[in-house]
């Protein structure tokens, strides 16, 4: 093999030269990219932003994207809400708000403030039209006529004003396509403005906000979980080692690998998202894995041979081919993660890149620091501890004795898991996945409770037979999806062209609330379409296509969870089919919202075809190292329980599967099969020392037994660390692989013995084991 060529010719490479040399170069050249790591974190990039989530090759995406070029795009707004309870009827607060609503126009980036307190209404005179305020703020006396005309108008209500009157809106028209710069400056404009009138509470919802806050919450999640990490590598170590050189080298390895992964991301310019905080841990995991092995192995070296340096060549040679291979195949796992959703092939391969960048960095720096060090520096010397040797007596005698009640449990686990795995739900709601205890959830929290909420759904509507979309027969059929839509509990607010057809009816019938509606004939329309060009005119970019051929409905469905949303739109869409003229309009849904949830579709599709890949090709390079095919399928059995039973924690518990969700399978079964390749390693080297298969099966229970209980310990703490994220979904995704990874750590003791000693079969048996057919991939010394 290419690989074990390469680590012999590097070991011969140490023994040749001099080894202090090679390790002072060792040093000075990590010093280097150390500095080169430092500058590049500066640099580093995090990145939110819902079009991430847009499923990309999907044929809603692109018509959704060559239909927005025709009109505004629909979240370049900001939403300020100020509550004043009992009621925002009061002169002192109208007059602080109106003039929040004057002061915010100003602010950075915002193009235009709208408000109940500056908006005018038209009214038809005698001498014309004229513009009446809604709201007459130095006016008392009006306070109750205004209240009862604004609150029994739909343009207002959820709108512009709660239903109890308690709160109003002021909208800000903002700058398109906001960068993270642009929405600090703007939302900490705002709040130091909307602070200075000392308003009772106030909310904010928009674009700008969400960027900043949830970019707020990736760089805390990343700080927390490296923190943590950095606490759990000190306690592990310490615990196995006794010893503070031990700790400070595997702190100081796994430390600056991390620097260095995080270096080369900002380096190449990649942006962190909201799936970052998982970084750590992973790079935690694989070094602190790696550290262990290459202490314990250097340990046991120099126990022998007493001499420092060839104690590290010799360390090198046994350990580096198994540790790459647990790094390879872990990394093989990650970068099969592909998928429509950038976010979860983008965190695959960066996950890819940092094990790999953990397994090099570790190994140089371990061997860089260790010769410095004897053996009571490193490890608390003690008789060796029958904890784990009469546990994995145990084990070898149970799967030997009660082999098929064993393997009847087994079969119980894997149907109870395939009646959890059906129960799998894909409804995940914006609220759920919103950080805890911060202002952002509140507000948005708020605005879904007293306006019309945050979660569009939209529909494009297409004229039809030389029509244009503002003609009458186009306009009544807009209408009559209006007014379906008005009476459905979960549309919060819908607006359209309409909207301003019925307000020009309105001012022709006397101003009346009931004659806001739509003209009843021809003759009507006309004067009402005469009227209202006469008006004020008002931007209709993002309702009315400029060649008049396009118009949109734009409306706010409660946040309800994605499938839920699906179905009302498909009951919608049916609707719109049996209730409205085809050859006059068509109507199709549409939106950021509409895209973002359907990525519900590929999710399950997106999770099989990566779990495809990576089994199979991780299947493969097994294939190649163990030339032996029952081996590769005791390989993959017991690997295959995990996944299930990972699945079936996700269904009973009703998590519902989401992209963050879904990176779990493909982790648990990267990071599980490395304790199997141990296993499988340890017993293919006692075969090939002549062992029978019970004896080799014995030896390497004994000797595996430590390495892989500890790295199980290592990963359920690694990936629990993760509950101290404010953010729920990284919460449920730590505490689901840290369970799983224990059931992996049972399948692996549990399920191989019995599959070992029922297709491997000894010499005397008729299967003879080859030397040539048993690379050895990992020699255990603990």
């Amino acid at each position: 093999m290419h690989i074990r060529r390469l680590t012999i010719l590097l070991t011969r490479l140490m023994i040749e030269m001099k080894y202090l040399s090679l390790q002072k170069i060792l040093i000075v050249a990590l010093s280097l990219l150390f500095v080169g790591s430092v500058i590049s974190v500066i640099h580093l990039k995090f990145s939110f932003d819902f079009e991430q989530f847009f499923p990309q090759g999907d044929d809603d995406l692109e018509f959704f994207r060559s239909f927005s070029k025709d009109f505004e795009s629909d979240d370049n707004f900001m939403l300020l809400a100020v509550k004043n309870a009992p009621t925002v009827f009061d002169s002192a607060f109208l007059k602080k708000f109106n003039a929040l609503t004057a002061k915010a126009s100003s602010t950075p980036f915002v193009v235009d403030a709208q408000s109940l307190t500056n908006l005018t209404l038209p009214l038809k005179t005698p001498f014309g039209l004229v513009g009446v305020p809604a709201l007459h703020i130095d006016d008392p006396e009006t306070y109750a006529a205004d209240k009862d005309k604004i609150l029994h108008d739909e343009r207002f209500v959820r709108n512009l004003i709660s239903e109890d009157a308690s709160s109003l809106v002021i909208f800000l028209k903002t700058k398109e396509k906001l960068n993270l710069p642009e929405s600090e400056t703007l939302m900490s404009s705002l709040d130091s403005l909307t602070r200075s009138y000392g308003f009772q509470e106030y909310h904010f919802l928009g674009r700008a906000n969400f960027q900043k806050e949830l970019i707020a919450m990736e760089k805390r999640e990343v700080a927390v979980s490296t923190g943590a990490a950095a606490i759990l590598v000190a306690l592990i170590i310490w615990l196995i080692f006794r010893r503070f050189w031990s700790v400070f080298i595997a702190l100081t390895s796994i430390g600056i690998s991390m620097l260095f992964f995080f270096g080369l991301l900002g380096a190449v310019g990649r942006e962190l998202s909201a799936m970052a905080a998982l970084y750590p841990v992973l790079i935690v995991i694989i070094g602190t894995s790696d550290v262990i092995h290459m202490l314990s192995k250097y340990i046991d070296e120099l126990k022998h041979v007493g001499d420092r340096r060839k104690a590290m060549i010799l360390t090198v040679k046994e350990i580096g081919l198994a540790t790459f291979m647990t790094a390879i195949t872990t990394a093989i796992g990650f970068a099969t993660m592909t998928s429509r959703i950038a976010p979860i092939t983008d965190f695959g391969l960066n996950a890819a890149v940092g094990v790999m960048v953990a397994y090099v960095s570790v190994l140089a720096l371990t061997a860089a620091l260790l010769p410095f060090f004897e053996v009571d520096q490193l490890i608390r010397l003690r008789k060796g501890t029958t904890v784990f040797d009469r546990f994995m007596e145990w084990i070898y005698s149970v799967t030997k004795r009660r082999a098929r009640l064993i393997g009847a449990v087994a079969c119980v686990i894997l149907l109870i898991s395939a009646v959890g795995i059906r129960r799998i739900g894909t409804n995940y709601n914006i609220a759920n996945n919103m950080p805890d205890g911060v202002k952002v959830s509140e507000d948005f929290k708020f605005f879904e409770k007293v306006f019309s909420g945050f979660r569009p759904l939209d529909f494009a509507v297409f004229a039809k037979g030389g029509r244009k979309a503002n003609d009458y027969d186009v306009l009544k059929q807009i209408d009559k999806v209006e007014t379906h839509l008005h009476s459905l509990p979960s549309i919060r607010s819908v607006n359209s062209i309409t909207l301003l057809y019925k307000s020009a009816h309105q001012l022709n019938n006397g101003n009346g609330s009931e004659a806001y509606k739509m003209a009843g004939d021809r003759e009507s329309f006309e004067a009402d379409s005469l009227l209202m060009r006469k008006a004020p005119k008002q931007s209709l970019q993002v309702l009315l296509s400029k060649d008049k051929e396009k118009a949109r409905i734009a409306t706010r469905i409660l946040d309800l969870g994605a499938d839920s949303v699906r179905a009302a739109g498909d009951r919608i869409d049916q609707w719109i089919l049996g209730n409205t003229d085809t050859t006059v309009a068509t109507f199709r849904r549409t939106g950021t919202g509409f895209i973002i949830d359907k990525n519900v579709v590929y999710l399950r599709g997106d999770l099989l075809q990566g779990l495809f890949w990576e089994v199979g090709i991780i299947a493969l390079l097994m294939g190649v190292m163990l030339q032996n095919f029952r081996m590769v399928i005791i390989f993959l059995i017991p690997n295959l329980f995990p996944l299930a039973f990972a699945g079936a924690l996700i269904g009973f518990m009703g998590v519902q599967l989401d992209a963050g969700i879904a990176l779990i399978f493909t982790v648990v079964f990267g990071i599980a099969i490395d304790d199997t390749i141990h296993f499988l390693s340890s017993f293919k080297l006692h075969q090939r020392k002549g062992e029978h298969v019970d004896k080799a099966l014995h030896s390497t229970l004994i000797e595996t037994g430590k390495p892989v209980v500890i790295s199980t310990i290592i990963l359920f703490f690694g990936f629990l660390v993760m509950i101290f994220s404010i953010h729920p979904p990284s919460r449920t995704v730590g505490k689901l692989i840290a369970v799983t990874l224990v059931t992996a750590l049972m399948s692996d003791l549990f399920i191989n013995p019995i599959l070992l000693r029922l297709w491997i079969k000894d010499k005397k048996k008729g299967v003879e084991i080859k030397k040539e057919e048993a690379p050895v991939l990992m020699e255990a010394n603990h």
